[in-house]
Formats: C-alpha cells, structure tokens, sequence
C-alpha cells in the first residue's frame, strides 16, 4: 500500500492521530508505526519537520503530510553496532542496508536514527559522512551541531585517514595506483592485497582514497578489471549470491574533545570474509 496526503487543520487541539485517522481511515496503529518511522511530517509557522508524537496536539492553519508506503515502512535492516561511545560523538559499525539518509517516506532504517533510539542516554544524531547503502563498516556520529560541524570540515580539508577493504574477483596485484577520472573530476586511489583465494580466484585488498568522488573504489576497482564481489552496479556478472564486499575498516583524526589523535579499528568479527 502506497499513499501520499496533505491535510489542511482548522481545528485547535485535535491530535496528530485523530486528524489521520479521520482523514485515512487507517488502524491508529498503522499510523502510529509510520509517525515513529518518520513518514508523518508537519509544517507550522513556515516550517517543516518530521513529527512522532501521536499525541502531538495540532493547530488551526497547521498542514499535515503523511508519505504512506508500506513497502518502506516494513524494511528491517540488521542491526548496527556500537563501536566506541565518546559522548559528543559516536563511532558505529553500519551493516549492509542501513542508510545514511532518509527521505520523505521514512527514516527508520538509518543509522543516525538507530544511534538516537539506541544510544543511552539518548542524544540527538547527525550524519558528518556517508556509506554507500550497500556498504559496510565504521561511521561517525555526531551528536552536537559543534562536533558535526567539526567532523565534516573534517572531512572536507581530508584530515581523517580512511582505510578500506574490499573482496574482488581476480588475482590482484600487489600493489595498484587508480587514476582514472570520475565524471570530468580527478580521482586517485591506491590498493594493495591482502591475500589471495584461489579456489574462488578472489583477492583481499586494502584500499586507501585521496580524493571523495561517489562510488570512486567501487568504480577504479571495476574498470581496473577486478570488480567488488557482490557490486551490482559496476559488476561485471549477472549472477550475485553476496552483498557488497566492501568495508570502511579503520578511522583516524584528531580528537575535537582533547587533540589527541584518535584511531578506530573495525573488530575482526565484523570483517569481511571470502564468500562460500
């Protein structure tokens, strides 16, 4: 089921369920659930925001926005993992299928929601940087407007060392620099393998990146002729019986709490293993 409504409030007082329910039809629970998965926005005073209170009493001149779509709203992706709690920001594992960004529709399946629902105590969560939905591995989060304005300069200055892994088909050299550009911008990247499988001629590389551009290891790695097992995008094989082997394996920067420089490992559980 899939429905999008806006509604116009001319009564005081009358509760964000009730004004739903009335207009939808819908069980109260049904809404309720989309209300916690961010499918119900309000727009006041010029402003719009998610709201997740049912009971959130509305106002004459309010609109309400449902975005209703239950394929979305039943999406359970695993779990993510705490790696390290540092208070004004977090350093989380994201598993394959949680997002960095929601939409309209929801954003229960994303990670910075997961860490406000699950950090205790709670605290509210920004994005600083993104993985691929397919991806997986370590993120940061931060939970002050300060630390997620200090993260994404950051980012943006490359002032955090990245490392990554993939598992690729082929025997992959020892060593490899990419170069190649990524729509009309440069792009470097440099990998080296880690081990070879050669019953399933697949190899385990680490990949470091100087430059940001989307999708940047996915594509050098595929059009360097050892695609990313699992890559349904630049792959180069119709069949697919894995994820995305690709992770964010290990972080380093400089501390905005003490200036101390700051590493973070992802632990040798979540890593990525050869597919069966």
């Amino acid at each position: 089921m899939k429905l999008e409504k806006h509604l116009k409030i001319d009564d005081t007082n009358k509760s964000a369920v009730d004004a739903l329910q009335e207009s939808l039809g819908l069980p109260r629970q049904s809404i309720k659930q989309a209300m916690t998965k961010g499918a119900v926005w309000l727009t006041r005073n010029n402003g719009t925001q998610r709201i997740r209170r049912a009971d959130k009493l509305l106002k004459a001149g309010d609109e309400l926005h449902i975005y209703f779509d239950s394929t979305v709203l039943d999406k359970r992706p695993e779990d993510a993992v705490l790696i390290a709690d540092e208070g004004p920001y977090s350093i989380w594992y994201k598993p394959y299928g949680v997002l960095c960004q929601g939409s309209k529709w929801g954003d229960h399946c994303t990670i910075n929601r997961w860490a406000e629902k699950n950090l205790k105590p709670q605290r509210p969560a920004f994005i600083v940087h993104r993985l691929d939905r397919a991806a997986t591995g370590l993120i940061i989060i931060a939970h002050q407007k300060t630390m997620a304005t200090y993260f994404s300069n950051l980012f943006q200055s490359r002032a955090i060392e990245k490392i990554y892994q993939a598992i690729v088909w082929g025997e992959f050299p020892n060593e490899l620099t990419l170069t190649s550009d990524i729509q009309n911008k440069s792009a470097l990247s440099h990998a080296k393998r880690l081990s070879y499988n050669p019953e399933s001629n697949q190899s385990l590389v680490s990949v470091t990146i100087e430059t940001g551009r989307k999708h940047q290891i996915r594509r050098h790695l595929s059009e360097a002729h050892f695609p990313i097992v699992g890559d349904r995008l630049y792959g180069q094989s119709s069949t697919y019986t894995s994820n995305l082997c690709l992770s964010s394996t290990y972080l380093a920067f400089i501390s905005p709490i003490d200036g101390a420089t700051k590493s973070y490992q992802l632990p040798d559980h979540l890593r990525l293993l050869f597919p069966h």
